[in-house]
């Protein structure tokens, strides 16, 4: 039997005149079925006690064409579809599931903007109808299939024409908009398809747009969708109340956890009577997830007004556990293997102040001309490992400045047999307070102690190094780990003098800077760009520990060549140097909601001179990354090559970790 849009208008009785509000108020919920893990297709065994049935969903164009998206929309509309595993006792129970389902996959093809589609539903290839005399056949039909064969049931839906907005109208106060809406704020426009989810997007871009402009009351007023069957259109008609522009209200932040509000309070810059703002408020939330201690934040507007004409903002925080540990494995093909874990207490004295130990372990590259053949030719000095101890108090003295202390021990030996290297054994203490003036901008400032030995081709160094260090920040990305939008600029400049201590007079800048750019609204497209520079002065380079010269190249730097292996070189082995120069350019391309791809191309040069330049070797790498994307982060997946290899470089690099590469 036929179940066309009329025959729906019957079943919905008293309806005059046809809106399509169905959209707004029935949305079916998306489902995946990834590899089948969330439910085959298969439909259990037969059995004497229960029906089972294989349904089959096809959808038929007006060009005689499939539409897979429709047919995912059914699907996921479709009780009978959804239960497929568990087959009913009787023909009666399929025979009312089937009923079930007449409303919700019209609605799911009403909400595609096929509002003349029609419906047929077959058991054993017999049209059902769904009146009382039709569902007692449909009953029996199924019957008699009990304990012999599973039932095939059919649901085939004539799609019709897409319908089109024919008219669009929107009525708000032309003096919140006196040039007319611009498309970033509106796009719909006679002639689109009248599809609910590109209808219901356009009045929440509306809303979005009037509350980015400082009305934070703005609403849909009334919405008016009315379907023409005999045109194929439908008109389509918004009214918008943007209220008043107001300002931020007073703050109240509260919570029911350990750490204390004053602190949470201090990453709050939001002043009272400022215009109203959404990215202020989500840059705020950012803010305060800095703080480790909070887990959950939760930033509510009120209703309504206060007597000033600002709106009141309520800051809701929970805790995060408040002691954490953590395991994790790394591996290049170029750089080895590497096992890290970690300690924190995100909350020791209540005030969100945050202890983190770390220590990590890895196999080390050999630079003698030695290799090594398994774990009987290992040795302790194939090792390397780093301890870091962090302690940060937030909001010290209930001001906007965190007190830092830090101890780390490390030992690393970077290059390979080829290009040779060096080893490095350091240890160095930081006592400072970071500063921030905002969300997005922070400074830090402290004295460094550091004593370090450091063997190389140019020789040994044995150094003590006490002086200033600052860094500067600035970061205004929308994702840590997976910015799409924003920029993020660093710098840092230390000073060691002999005067407070040091064996040598060292000076070392270096500035780094990374932008990223959506190319749609969906960030589905974006792109991504990285420039570094560095400088030392004061000391020769032969005076200099190798921890403190520049080096470039592996997975954070120039991708496809072994860590710190591009340098200038002495004796065919490499030295560093007192500058540095490199950059990145990617593209960030999702192509599933969870899979993306990453062409990308790095270079890095390290010169002896203190003017960074391209004097001495620039590497080039390129590649292709590949993304998983989580709601923790993307997990990077890298393959690289050098464009301009050397003697002694891979001619592959493999890089795995959570993260973008920058």
């Amino acid at each position: 039997m036929n179940y066309s849009s009329m025959g729906r208008k019957i079943l919905r009785t008293g309806c005059a005149v046809v809106a399509a509000v169905s959209w707004l108020l029935c949305e079916s919920a998306h489902a995946f079925d990834f590899f089948g893990l969330l439910g085959s297709d298969d439909p259990p065994p037969v059995g004497a006690t229960t029906l089972s049935y294989r349904l089959t969903i096809e959808t038929k164009t007006t060009e005689g064409k499939n539409d897979s998206d429709a047919e995912q929309a059914l699907r996921d509309a479709s009780g009978t579809y959804r239960l497929r595993q568990e087959p009913p006792p009787d023909g009666e129970g399929l025979a009312r599931r089937l009923q079930a389902d007449v409303n919700p996959l019209l609605d799911a093809l009403w909400g595609l903007g096929h509002y003349n589609a029609e419906i047929d539903i077959t058991i054993d290839g017999v049209p059902v109808s769904f009146d009382e005399a039709g569902l007692a056949l449909a009953a029996q039909r199924a019957d008699k299939f009990r304990n012999r064969s599973i039932i095939p049931i059919a649901i085939i839906a004539r799609l019709g024409p897409t319908f089109t907005l024919r008219t669009v109208d929107v009525d708000y106060p032309r003096d919140q908009a006196p040039q007319g809406l611009p498309i970033r704020a509106f796009a719909l426009k006679p002639g689109d398809p009248a599809v609910s989810a590109n209808l219901r997007a356009a009045q929440l871009k509306l809303v979005d747009w009037f509350r980015s402009h400082g009305h934070p009351l703005a609403k849909i007023a009334d919405v008016k969708a009315t379907v023409d069957h005999a045109a194929g259109a439908m008109d389509f008609h918004l009214r918008v109340e943007p209220g008043p522009k107001a300002g931020i209200g007073a703050v109240t932040i509260s919570g029911d956890g350990a750490v204390d509000p004053r602190v949470v309070a201090t990453h709050v810059y939001l002043k009272e009577g400022e215009p109203y703002s959404p990215e202020r408020l989500a840059l705020t939330k950012t803010s305060i997830a800095r703080i480790p201690a909070i887990g959950g934040i939760r930033i509510r507007e009120a209703d309504k007004l206060d007597a000033n004409g600002n709106l009141p903002v309520f800051i809701d925080v929970t805790d995060r556990p408040r002691h954490a540990v953590g395991l994790s494995a790394k591996y290049s093909t170029v750089d080895g293997p590497g096992i890290s874990g970690y300690y924190e207490d995100r909350n020791i004295f209540g005030g969100g102040e945050r202890l983190r130990l770390e220590a990590s372990a890895s196999l080390l590259q050999r630079i003698d001309g030695t290799s090594s053949s398994g774990f009987n030719n290992l040795h302790a000095s194939d090792f390397g490992a780093r301890f870091t101890g962090t302690f940060v108090k937030p909001g010290l003295f209930g001001t906007p400045n965190d007190l830092l202390i830090e101890a780390t021990a490390f030992r690393e030996r970077v290059g390979n047999n080829v290009l040779g290297g060096y080893t490095d054994d350091t240890v160095r203490g930081t006592l400072g307070v970071v500063h921030r003036f905002s969300e997005t901008a922070s400074l830090q400032g402290g004295i460094q102690v550091e004593q370090s030995r450091s063997q190389d081709v140019l020789g040994r160094v044995d150094a003590t190094l006490v002086g200033f260090t600052a860094t500067g920040r600035y970061d205004t990305t929308d994702n840590p780990l997976d910015p799409t939008r924003g920029v993020r600029l660093a710098a840092t400049v230390n000073a060691y003098s002999k005067l407070m201590g040091s064996t040598i007079d060292l000076f070392e800048g270096r500035v780094s800077g990374s932008a990223y750019y959506a190319l749609d609204e969906q960030a589905d497209y974006v792109l991504a760009g990285r420039l570094a520079a560095g400088s030392l002065a004061g000391a020769p380079l032969a005076d200099i520990p190798d921890s403190h010269r520049f080096f470039a190249g592996g997975g954070g730097s120039v991708r496809g060549y072994g860590f710190n292996t591009i340098s200038p070189m002495m004796f065919g082995q490499i030295t560093g140097g007192s500058s540095l120069i490199e950059g990145s350019a990617e593209v960030r391309v999702r192509i599933t909601p969870t899979i993306g791809l990453v062409p990308f191309v790095d270079f890095g040069s390290v010169s002896r001179s203190s003017l960074p330049g391209f004097s001495d070797y620039v590497g080039y790498g390129a590649g292709l990354g590949l993304r998983y994307l989580t709601p923790v982060g993307p997990i990077r997946l890298d393959v690289a090559t050098p464009l301009n290899p050397r003697p002694g470089d891979s001619r592959y690099a493999i890089y795995v970790s959570i993260g973008q590469a920058f």
